[in-house]
């Protein structure tokens, strides 16, 4: 199982994986987590050879960043939801 660790298209599945899950459950938290594992993919190809607790810290770090940058990109302004006054069918 940590010999998988090792390939980045591993990492790279993994993401697409959690992008299909974001897309049938919304709400940017799978998707951050998919932006780290896409992270991962490319630090894993790039350097290989990274320990897994190393690699588990650096996937941890990476999605939480990548969550964050979420977070404040498509927060609703003023702290207010976001109300829609016209019907987008007439």
């Amino acid at each position: 199982m940590i010999a998988l660790l090792d390939l980045w298209w591993v990492w790279l599945c993994a993401a697409l994986v959690l992008a299909i899950i974001e897309v049938l459950l919304p709400g940017f938290i799978f998707l951050g987590i998919a932006i780290g594992a896409v992270g991962m993919a490319v630090l894993v190809a790039v350097i290989p050879g990274l320990s897994p607790a190393l690699m588990a810290v650096l996937f941890g770090s990476l999605s939480l960043m990548a969550w964050l940058v979420l977070r404040r990109v498509f927060r609703a302004r003023d702290g207010a939801a976001r109300v829609i006054h016209e019907d987008i069918n007439k």
